[in-house]
């Protein structure tokens, strides 16, 4: 391979370049992204950059500026051309390439009725959360998130921390049930509780109000209400919509990819010859997890799949078969003074057990089950617990076990 181009400016795709220059990699390296800054972490968004304590020349990833790359910055992918070996960019141009790995993450999800809202917002990019604070800083006292996932819950908090009034509203029974169930989910809700927000569970958005150039129709219109799904209103400044992501793919469709829910790879992240994907925007089947097709949207996921996907990209270079990309997702969330850790693939329908502290002071560890084998563990401000757990999944530890080693 000659040519390489690494589609997305993104934390996985800053990984891959790295890994493959690491790798011996001397060739043309090209690094695309939509975005016009240089690529900087996107955790500190939703926290110390919402909160005004960071600028973003501070989260710059490091890798932006030692690695030996052409980059081609603010200009979006628009086709993928397998047979020419050709990458279309939104300026009319063509890149060719002999090697391609796909970093492009994913996009937030929107709702119907809020795009000509000017104080509507989601909390994806540096843009989003500029637009954000300019809304606060012109005196916005209300926020109303729509969505109690973690980016929500983040934002939840980080507004408190402003000092301003803040409604989560949530269809689900809990935060976060989804993801971690509605045991664990009640007890996030309560620490939100606790801090001041309003959470309204269970209940949905029906519409949104506002006034302006045509109550919605015009980039001067402003929401200033919420609808909700029992007929009540709650009134606010602004709205942040934090309900989950979708894979950016849809400049991949007609390229031959297989497209579903991201781009589907095998285990080893070859999505086709010469093609690998990493971090929000692969899906692959996960082998410490039976083969499971997951798609993981977690900040050090992106980093040792991006790695891992460079990694198979020069073996195949080099005729030698590629090793499986075998994973245990890890996340983290502050949120206040708590800091939530997760590890592992877990459903809202495992089982749940607390083996260490109580839900009580907000400090506990609990592990996830199915199937007679654990399958996650979840900590809040107990990170040696996770640290110990997590070494246990990879290996694949019982339930029952488990259970007997912590005496629960």
């Amino acid at each position: 391979m000659e040519r390489i181009v690494v589609v997305g400016a993104s934390l996985a795709g800053l990984h891959a370049a790295e890994a493959l220059r690491a790798g011996g990699f001397d060739g043309s390296l090209t690094i695309v992204g939509d975005e016009r800054p240089l690529p900087y972490d996107r955790p500190p968004l939703s926290k110390q950059v919402l909160a005004g304590t960071q600028q973003l020349a501070e989260i710059v990833l490091r890798q932006s500026s030692t690695i030996d790359v052409n980059w081609e910055r603010g200009v979006a992918a628009t086709g993928l051309d397998l047979s020419n070996r050709e990458l279309q960019l939104a300026d009319s141009r063509s890149l060719g390439f002999d090697g391609i790995v796909i970093a492009v993450g994913a996009a937030p999800r929107r709702l119907p009725g809020t795009e000509t809202y000017a104080n509507v917002c989601e909390l994806r990019t540096d843009e989003d959360v500029r637009r954000l604070r300019a809304l606060v800083e012109a005196g916005a006292r209300h926020v109303t998130v729509v969505g109690a996932g973690f980016i929500g819950c983040e934002v939840a908090a980080t507004c408190r921390g402003l000092g301003l009034d803040v409604t989560i509203v949530e269809p689900l029974p809990a935060p976060l049930a989804r993801v971690l169930g509605t045991e664990v989910g009640h007890v996030v809700a309560g620490l939100h509780v606790e801090h001041g927000v309003e959470v309204r569970l269970g209940i949905g958005v029906s519409s949104f109000e506002g006034e302006g150039e045509g109550e919605g129709e015009g980039e001067g219109s402003r929401c200033t209400g919420v609808r909700l799904s029992d007929g009540s209103l709650v009134e606010t400044d602004v709205v942040v919509v934090g309900i989950g992501v979708i894979p950016n793919t849809g400049w991949l469709e007609g390229s031959g990819l297989t497209l579903d829910d991201g781009v589907v790879c095998d285990e080893t992240t070859l999505a086709a010859p010469g093609v690998v994907a990493a971090g929000d925007v692969a899906r692959w089947p996960n082998p410490t997890y039976g083969g499971e097709l997951m798609r993981v949207e977690h900040w050090e996921h992106a980093i040792n799949m991006g790695t891992h996907a460079a990694r198979r990209l020069l073996a195949e270079a080099r005729g030698e078969p590629g090793e499986p990309f075998a994973a245990v997702p890890w996340f983290w969330s502050d949120q206040y003074d708590r800091k939530l850790q997760l590890a592992g693939r877990v459903r809202p329908d495992d089982e749940v057990a607390l083996v260490a502290g109580s839900y009580a002071e907000r400090r506990f560890c609990v592990l996830y089950g199915r199937e007679g084998r654990v399958t996650g563990v979840l900590a809040m401000n107990m990170p040696a617990k996770v640290v110990r757990y997590r070494r246990a999944l990879a290996d694949g530890v019982a339930w029952a076990d488990a259970l007997a080693d912590a005496g629960a």
